[in-house]
């Protein structure tokens, strides 16, 4: 678990994935289109990637991808960021986490 904390805080925004995940490309692309440069952790060909993918679910991740962290804390899964978005504070919070500046 502590890896993945300290993976999640070392950018302003980090996404936990897999390559074949739609859903995780989906949000990757909603996040680029605010200017961020996201990190970005396949899960399935990272060698560390079973061990992470533990990491988030005891964090609490429904399903473990995707799983963004923004301005070093796990904001959630796609649900979350899509929630955020609609609400008009995604971008609020990518300036917080100095992922983008406006």
């Amino acid at each position: 678990m502590d890896m993945v904390m300290k993976l999640g805080a070392a950018s302003g925004v980090v996404i936990f994935t897999k390559s074949s995940c739609c859903i995780s490309h989906s949000i990757e692309t909603l996040i680029r289109s605010f200017g961020a440069n996201p990190i970005i952790y396949e899960l399935d060909t990272h060698p560390n990637g079973k061990q992470m993918e533990k990491a988030l679910i005891e964090l609490g991740c429904q399903q473990s991808v995707p799983a963004i962290f923004i301005g070093k804390e796990l904001v959630g899964g796609a649900n979350e960021i899509m929630s955020l978005n609609v609400r008009g504070k995604l971008k609020q919070l990518l300036i917080r986490a100095n992922a983008i500046w406006v």
